[in-house]
């Protein structure tokens, strides 16, 4: 039996460890706000379920999901609000369990084929083994949203270097999505992973360099941390600059986090 791509397991266990933190609510928590405006822990969860609803799509029937995408429209927000439409009337106990159907199926489509082979996405054709690592990122930044909503605190492995490395391919789109010009000049990236292992990306003697806490980048890269509260340094303009921009997805940056918001509560 051939073992499951390691991207693919650690997407699955992150899930889980997420539903573990969801299964322990009460349904009154299910309606508590997170720190994204206007987004309470069930459309949380509920926008996992759609990503994960057409990233199976994407893998598993491509024309399905190309007819699906050509019927979107350009307005991002609508076509995000209309995505949770299909979930926020569900109970969250068949949330939870229509979001655990979902995010299994999109992992078993991934796999279905060669991890290098290309696949539809709403911006640009991508590799599967990059949807997953996407799928990562996902899990990462909006299970940091249901956390701080209830209060929990997060135990992070690992499993984020597929997060890091999206984010390190993807450098440029903070820039892009603002209509900046992106740096020429590539970046050195030092990191420490959460076992204390070295994760190390870029040219050695790049001059432009980022370095500190992997959790603590990929907190940065998903906006849910301001860089003032973070444990990642930058030497060079262009990767000071990037501190302020980083973010790992294509879409609009969003409204970030302020400087010192989770302060007093991480230290409880």
């Amino acid at each position: 039996m051939t073992a499951m791509p390691r991207v693919l397991s650690d997407f699955l266990a992150e899930g889980d460890d997420l539903e573990d933190l969801l299964a322990g609510l009460a349904p009154e928590h299910w309606r508590l706000p997170t720190p994204a405006p206007g987004w309470t822990v069930a459309h949380q969860v509920a926008h996992l379920a759609s990503v994960f609803r057409m990233a199976a799509l994407s893998a598993g029937d491509p024309e399905r999901f190309a007819a699906m995408a050509a019927g979107l429209s350009d307005d991002f927000e609508a076509n995000v609000a209309a995505a949770l439409a299909g979930y926020l009337g569900d109970p969250p106990d068949r949330l939870l369990r229509r979001w655990r159907e979902e995010r299994i199926a999109a992992a078993k489509a991934l796999g279905s084929g060669p991890l290098d082979r290309i696949v539809p996405w709403l911006v640009r054709p991508m590799p599967a083994s990059f949807l997953g690592a996407a799928g990562v990122m996902e899990l990462f930044a909006h299970g940091q949203d249901v956390a701080d909503a209830v209060g929990a605190r997060r135990e992070y492995t690992d499993r984020i270097e597929h997060l890091v490395g999206f984010a390190v391919r993807n450098r440029d789109f903070g820039f892009e999505v603002r209509g900046l010009a992106a740096p020429k000049d590539p970046f050195r990236f030092e990191l420490t992973a959460p076992s204390g292992a070295q994760w190390a990306y870029g040219p050695a003697d790049a001059p432009q360099r980022v370095t500190g806490s992997a959790v603590d980048f990929c907190l940065l890269t998903t906006r849910r941390r301001h860089r003032d509260d973070l444990d990642v340094r930058a030497e060079g303009r262009d990767a000071d600059r990037w501190l302020d921009v980083a973010q790992a997805y294509r879409g609009p940056s969003g409204e970030g986090r302020r400087p010192g918001q989770f302060r007093m509560a991480e230290a409880d």
